[in-house]
Formats: structure tokens, sequence, C-alpha cells
């Protein structure tokens, strides 16, 4: 416990210093896995190059963070997904422990082929100023619901966690103009320098030495370079059309693993359905992984429900219901709504597909004030209170609750940077100002928290494990455990499988995750006391 403490506290003395992790990313070495992978594919790669972003699977959040245990270690990891697919994922793992000898990552797939027959691990590099901090480079060579695999060694023994990291393609790159110069001037020199060594072979081909071409040799090479420019001229039209059905076709799939739109209907003035807003139903044919593709009937649970909806009212942000909807006939989700106020409202709705790729479907709706609604049951929970101001004067710290209670972040000292990982810590007190003591579990876990962005560009639906899905981590352990299992011989490795939290839970609720864009953004902290859900809300500002 006092070495849990000094960990905690350690880290929130470092964890608002930049210069630290912008030092380590000298540490990166990019490693070549899934190489035979990527030798089969490497003309693809370098289209891709040019023109992918990824996506997270939270709205405008992309980075993947995670804290849990790889047996006897205790993990910080963040996952700086590529700036392109294919490309290299920068791990960043902070160690608990100082006794930490060496950590091997790997990534692999989810689930499906290959999600059991890791490659060889690369070793992460370990820094020379702070020995409990390691970074790597890996290769992703696909889109969809990847894992990295981390085997831990130490003197406890070894430990071994998998993060799930899903990775996609967000929008499409220009190629550069001088890169274009370049190529262009490239291409013509060798379909000119074509046209000429056909004409000289023809021309000059077999002449002794010495001996001068006729004329009729001379027609024949220039009749030769009029059809060979005609052929390099046909192939290179081919070639741009072979390009450009390339480009659309990858377009496409940028386009596949955009947030899928949410169709949302009012039934009865006060039953609201949701479903994949569909827009073209070729999608259905061309891509399984792709929202148009996302079956609502297929979905798998995720922390005890198989939807998560969040009904945020805009522009103020000053209320939000977090609410669980049940699967409906006709690829559907529906719940009767509760009592609200008239206005716009934000959905974002969370799902789980088959594979553990996590989607979320974002959409607005206008309501009507909805009166004797249904009363708010199970895990179902409201919050209503003063609006997110524009520029805040300062960043709130201590949320009051319903009971007299108090949620208080532990916020680190100096500004809020965009881009550094944090682990949000907030402590519960009771109405005198004392640690809880009567905390529950909130569907199997400590907490839940919520952060938005003032224009809603980002959501991160975050655990105390992270931003991970909870059932993607089921799958990626679940992997881990069928793995060994199957392997001759006693397992060597001690791995942790995620627990759902029972019995009392600590006053002390820590949520790891990082701002991924500067602005105001307000954050929602769920717990549940005694039976009650109960929500704190505060406000921040990010800087750059």
């Amino acid at each position: 416990m006092p070495r849990e403490k000094a960990y905690h506290r350690g880290r929130r003395e470092n964890r608002d210093h930049r210069e630290d992790w912008e030092r380590a990313r000298s540490f990166v070495i990019p490693s070549p896995c899934f190489m035979r992978s990527r030798i089969q594919r490497f003309g693809a790669a370098i289209l891709f190059l040019f023109l992918a972003l990824p996506l997270s699977a939270h709205v405008g959040s992309p980075d993947v963070f995670y804290e849990g245990n790889a047996g006897p270690y205790r993990l910080f990891v963040t996952v700086r997904v590529p700036q392109v697919i294919p490309g290299v994922a920068e791990i960043q793992i902070r160690s608990e422990s100082k006794d930490v000898r060496a950590i091997r990552v790997v990534p692999m797939r989810l689930a499906g082929p290959g999600s059991n027959l890791p490659p060889t691990p690369d070793l992460a590099a370990q820094s020379k100023d702070d020995p409990q901090f390691f970074i790597a480079g890996l290769w992703l060579m696909e889109s969809g619901a990847l894992q990295v695999r981390m085997l831990v060694d130490g003197p406890q023994g070894q430990g071994e966690v998998s993060v799930p990291v899903p990775t996609s393609a967000q929008r499409t790159l220009p190629m550069p103009k001088s890169l274009t110069v370049l190529l262009l001037a490239l291409m013509l020199l060798l379909a000119v320098g074509a046209v000429f060594i056909v004409g000289a072979i023809v021309r000059e081909g077999n002449l002794d030495s010495g001996e001068v071409p006729s004329d009729a040799r001379n027609l024949r090479a220039r009749r030769a370079m009029l059809v060979t420019a005609v052929l390099v001229a046909v192939l290179l039209f081919l070639g741009k059309a072979w390009w450009g059905v390339n480009a659309a076709d990858f377009q496409r799939r940028v386009d596949f693993f955009k947030p899928p739109a949410a169709a949302l209907k009012l039934v009865d003035g006060r039953r609201l359905e949701i479903r994949v807003e569909r827009p073209d139903k070729r999608a259905e044919l061309t891509d399984r992984r792709s929202p148009a593709y996302l079956r609502l009937s297929e979905v798998i649970p995720d922390h005890g429900h198989l939807m998560h909806l969040f009904l945020i009212r805009l522009p103020e942000l000053n209320a939000m219901w977090h609410l669980h909807p049940d699967s409906t006939a006709g690829e559907a989700f529906a719940l009767d709504l509760p009592d609200l106020p008239a206005g716009r409202y934000q959905v974002f709705a969370d799902v789980v597909d088959p594979r553990g790729y996590p989607w979320t479907l974002v959409g607005t709706i206008e309501l009507l004030q909805i009166v004797a609604g249904k009363p708010l049951a199970g895990d179902d929970s409201t919050w209503s209170g003063a609006p997110l101001a524009a520029a805040p004067a300062a960043d709130s710290t201590n949320s009051p609750l319903p009971d007299g209670g108090h949620i208080v972040w532990q916020r680190p000292p100096g500004d809020l940077k965009a881009g550094v990982p944090l682990e949000f810590t907030f402590a519960v007190q009771d109405k005198d100002g004392r640690p809880a003591q009567d905390m529950e579990p909130y569907m199997g876990m400590a907490g839940h928290a919520e952060f938005v962005r003032s224009d809603m560009s980002v959501f991160a639906h975050v655990h105390p494990a992270g931003s991970v899905s909870m059932a993607a981590l089921e799958l990626a352990q679940g992997g881990m455990a069928d793995a060994a299992a199957s392997a001759q011989g006693p397992m060597s490795m001690a791995m942790s499988m995620p627990m759902t939290e029972v019995g009392p839970v600590s006053p002390e609720v820590r949520f790891p995750y990082g701002f991924p864009q500067p602005g105001e953004y307000r954050l929602f902290v769920q717990i549940k006391r005694a039976g009650r859900i109960e929500t704190g809300v505060f406000d921040a500002h990010v800087s750059q």
C-alpha cells in the first residue's frame, strides 16, 4: 500500500510535464511486425501512406488509454494510433514498480484468424532518465479491432496483458506537390525512354558495326515508336483509371469507419427508436466492417448492456441522461423516454460488434417537453445543472451531490494540455466531508466518466481501466487464456482477466485518459452510493 501511494503521488507530480513525454519519443524504434503481410502489401502501403488518418472508437478521441495489471505488475499504457494505416503506433508504458526488467509488445487481431498466433514480440526501449517508462513502435497493418499484447519480465515472474486497439482511416490527404512533380517527371522520363529504346532496337538491333540504317529500317523504327507511344499512352490511361478506382475504393473504406449516423425517430411522442442510418445499401455488400453493415441485432454486451445511450442537451450541456435501450425487431433499439425538457439533444449511442470493434452512433434530435415519462430504473441516470460557460474563469474541482456530499477532482497543478496522458482522480465525500463509505459498483465498475468537448467534436466514455471497451478487453484477455490453455506444459505467465468490482468500492475513483485537442470540456463522473447513481460535473479548459 505505501508503494502504491508513492507511485500515485509521483505520477501526480509528473504527469503534467509534457516535456517528459516528448523526450521519450526519441526512444521510438519502429519494428517490422507482420513482415510477411507487410511485404505482400507493400504497394498498397505506399498508396495508404498518402491517404489515411486513423479514427478511434470514440468520437474525436483517437488514442487508447489503459491502466491495469500484467500479472504482478501494474501498467499505465498509452497507444498513440498511427497517422497512417498501415503505420507505426507509438506505445508508451509506465510501470508502477521500479523492478521491471523488460517489456515486449506485439500487435495482433483481437478476434478471428490470427488472434492466437502472435508474431515474435519486440522489445520496448527503457528510458535512461526514467527506468519505469518504456516506449516502442509497432507496425499496424490493417484497420479494425486489433490488440497490443504486452509481456512483462521482472523479479516477480512474468506477466501478460492485452490492450484492445481499434484502428481505421479517418480521411484522405492529398499527395505533396513536390512528390507529385517528382513522380510525374520520372513517369514521363520512363515513357519517353521506352519509346526511344524500342525505336533504337528496331532500327539498329541487328546491324553490323559501322553499318548505316537503311531508309526502310528508319521507317520501321518510326512506326514501332508510334505504336509504342500509343501503347504507353494506353497503359498510362489504364494506370490512371486503376489509381482512381483504388482511391475511390479507399475513400469508401475511409467513410466506412466514420462514426455511423444514428437514425432517430420519436414514436407516440415519447418512445425513441435508434437505428443505423444506411444511405448506401451497396455498402452492406462491400465491407462487413462498415457502419452500413453494422447489425444492431448482433452487438455484444458491454458491462451489462447492449447499448449505452447518452442524451446531452444543446447548446449549454446543462443536462445529461445515461440510458440503456432494449433491442427490438428491425435492427433497432428503443426505449420509453423519461421526463425531458423541450430542446435539441445530442445523441451518442455506444455499441460493440461481435469482433470487438466499438462503434458510437451519432445524431441530434429536437424533442418537445416530455411529462409523465418513464421513471428512471436500474442503471439509468440523469443530471441537470448550470450550463457550460464559453470561457470559464477557472476549472471546477468540486461538484456537489444531491445528498449533500461532494465529488472532488484532485486536479494536477498547472494548465491542462492536449495530448498528455493523465490519471483523473476523483474523491467521493459524504455530507460531512469524509470519504464516502457507501460506495457500490456501478455496472461492475467503480465509476464511469464521459469527456465531452463543447462543440461535440469529442466524446469519450471512459472507465477505471481506461478508454477501451470492456467487451473488447474481455475478448482480448479471454484470447490469452485460451492460448495458455491450449499450450502444452504448465502456464508460465500470470494473466489478469478483467474482473468486475464486487463488495465495497474505494471512495477514490481514477480514470486514465488524455484530452485529444484543446478547447472547453465538460466531464461527467458517475458513481453509485447506497443504491443511488450520482453524477458529478466538472468543467475544464484545455490548452494546446
